[in-house]
């Protein structure tokens, strides 16, 4: 399985479907602050190199796990974010 993808029993997929399954509206204020959240950069640096070094194909176990930790964060984040942005969009 690629680095990408996110195992279906994992936190992050199992947050991703959680917040899809909500049927509420996204209160404006938990919207904005959802859209807020980014990664700092010293945690953006550090996804760089990993990223650089998985391309290269030289991460070690513990790095692999390490960048799928971040990868699966991102993709929580970012579905986090779409049902925000829809949220904020459905007020207007």
């Amino acid at each position: 399985m690629g680095s990408q993808l996110l195992s279906p029993s994992s936190e992050a997929a199992i947050w991703a479907r959680l917040m899809q399954a909500q049927k509420d509206e996204l209160p404006h204020e938990a919207a904005e602050f959802l859209l807020s959240l980014d990664f700092g950069d010293g945690d953006q640096h550090r996804m760089l190199q990993l990223a650089e070094r998985s391309d290269a194909g030289t991460l070690t176990a513990e790095e692999q796990t390490e960048f799928d930790g971040y990868l699966h964060v991102g993709n929580l984040l970012a579905v986090m974010q779409s049902k925000a942005r829809l949220a904020l969009k459905t007020k207007s």
